[in-house]
């Protein structure tokens, strides 16, 4: 399968992969999201997420923007809350006690990053771990790591969704995730290795420390890349027919650069496009556990 990409002022050049867009999958999965909002609201519930936006990076409203739009689009409702650039841990830790306190708020994130002297792990051991909408709470990780139901990280279940949506079966299949973050790597490598549908591959974590990473990558049927270094990942260090994710993103000026170099999908079978990848799946599953969260809070409201 031929596809066109174009990005910037570059001229339309064929590639060989075909793309793994993010658009059908996101629909397919806020449509579910929709309907167990509808079915909550129609037994007194309204499903709540609430954001935590400290200071005043563009790129972080943005991102919160965003998520505020596609709440209003399933019919939940959101709480934009905002602190300065130079609110102190205290404050931020007051805010986040008091989202936990209210009953009407199920899903709670904090946009990251942190401008100092906050710290993003340290504020999340602040939140209530049954209204952790990011999954990143130490127990949703436990819960991962061990195979129990909880909130999964939005961007590794956006992931794998997109596999699932596209018939892409990592059973068996090499994977290879560049980057260990907590919001990417790390889970991500848990969820691919979990013995579930979805699951059961080989999965090796690479990063800035491992000499030639490249060539854990040429060896990959599957390559995910995650660390926010724009064109890290060249088509010499990929293997032809393998299946390429760009999970990270720069900014450069107002145009958005992902971690995967373009030139990739002259040697891949799938790829994901430069806009409209992971972006949108990774909002889609944050909406989906917050649902999630709140079917269980209204449960033990009974």
């Amino acid at each position: 399968m031929d596809c066109v990409y174009v990005t910037g002022a570059l001229n339309r050049a064929r590639m060989s992969a075909a793309f793994l867009s993010g658009a059908p999958v996101a629909e397919a999965i806020l449509a579910r999201v929709s309907e167990r909002v509808a079915r909550l609201r129609a037994r007194g519930t309204v499903p709540a997420l609430a954001t935590i936006l400290v200071g005043d990076d563009p790129a972080s409203a943005g991102y919160v923007r965003k998520k505020h739009e596609t709440c209003q689009t399933v019919g939940m409702l959101s709480i934009d809350a905002r602190l300065p650039a130079g609110a102190q841990p205290g404050e931020l830790r007051e805010l986040i006690h008091g989202l936990n306190a209210d009953p009407a708020v199920h899903g709670v994130i904090v946009q990251s990053p942190l401008p100092k002297p906050l710290d993003f792990n340290l504020a999340l051991l602040e939140l209530d771990p049954h209204k952790d909408a990011d999954g990143l709470h130490p127990e949703s990780f436990g819960r991962l790591a061990v195979g129990l139901p909880g909130p999964v990280p939005a961007t590794p279940a956006g992931i794998d969704a997109m596999f699932q949506h596209y018939g892409i079966d990592v059973a068996g299949q090499h994977v290879v995730i560049v980057g260990r973050g907590p919001t990417l790597g790390r889970p991500l490598s848990l969820l691919l290795s979990a013995s579930r549908r979805g699951g059961n591959a080989a999965v090796t974590l690479v990063h800035s420390r491992i000499p030639e990473w490249q060539s854990f990558t040429r060896q990959a049927d599957i390559v995910v890349v995650g660390v926010g270094q724009p064109g890290i990942l060249k088509p010499d260090a990929v293997k032809p027919g393998a299946v390429v994710v760009s999970a990270g993103i720069t900014w450069q000026g107002k145009k958005l650069v992902p971690d995967v170099d373009e030139a990739v999908g002259e040697v891949a079978s799938w790829i994901t496009p430069r806009l409209g990848g992971v972006g949108v799946t990774t909002v889609a599953m944050l909406l989906e556990n917050t649902v999630s969260l709140a079917e269980a809070a209204s449960s033990r409201a009974r």
